[in-house]
């Protein structure tokens, strides 16, 4: 049988689920309490947390957890020795960091910047994050390719799987407009028609 879910992390679970629909700025500590299944207006969030923002700190920080048990997973596929392979595979691992932190990408969607130098700081490593993944992997597969080549071919190609996600979750689509499998195919194409020009 699992453990219970603690009032603490029903509180983040919720307020991270709420600023993300809603917005940070949009989101009451009452609403929040109310979600996580407490007595709205009572106060209740602050046995557990001194703010609303030490809150989101501490989704924040799940968030970046959640990021640090990811990255040893591209060590798994590197080195199979073909390209269109592990690009797929990159591009799946991509997509699925996307979907672990879309939280966190759609609450700094919805909150000013300067707002939160967490939140603000964290964005910055989650998207800095993605194109150093990226671009390493080109680097290995094309040597001779031009850094500043390199950097716009990476920023493209994340670029490319962040609105595949934003057009779903930011824009409440229901459903993606072309399957992932399908989206992976012709990413993938476009990466490693460009990679190859490069070798």
């Amino acid at each position: 049988m699992a453990a219970a879910t603690s009032t603490r992390e029903r509180l983040v679970n919720e307020a991270m689920r709420l600023f993300s629909a809603k917005g940070y700025e949009a989101t009451s500590v009452s609403q929040i309490e109310a979600a996580a299944g407490l007595a709205a207006g009572s106060g209740a969030l602050y046995h557990h947390f001194k703010s609303k923002e030490a809150l989101l700190d501490a989704g924040i920080d799940r968030q970046l957890d959640r990021r640090r048990a990811m990255r040893d997973i591209r060590a798994l596929f590197a080195g199979l020795g073909d390209l269109q392979a592990e690009l797929t595979v990159l591009g799946r691992y991509l997509l699925g960091v996307i979907d672990e932190e879309i939280e966190l990408l759609q609450i700094a969607a919805r909150t000013p910047a300067g707002r939160s130098d967490r939140l603000d700081t964290a964005y910055a490593a989650l998207i800095d994050g993605l194109n150093v993944e990226l671009g390493d992997w080109i680097a290995a597969w094309a040597p001779a390719m031009a850094e500043q080549d390199r950097d716009v071919v990476t920023a493209f190609a994340i670029n490319a799987l962040l609105g595949s996600r934003f057009a779903t979750s930011l824009f409440h689509q229901s459903a993606p407009r072309i399957p992932d499998d399908r989206y992976l195919v012709e990413w993938t194409a476009l990466v490693a028609n460009r990679i190859q020009a490069s070798r």
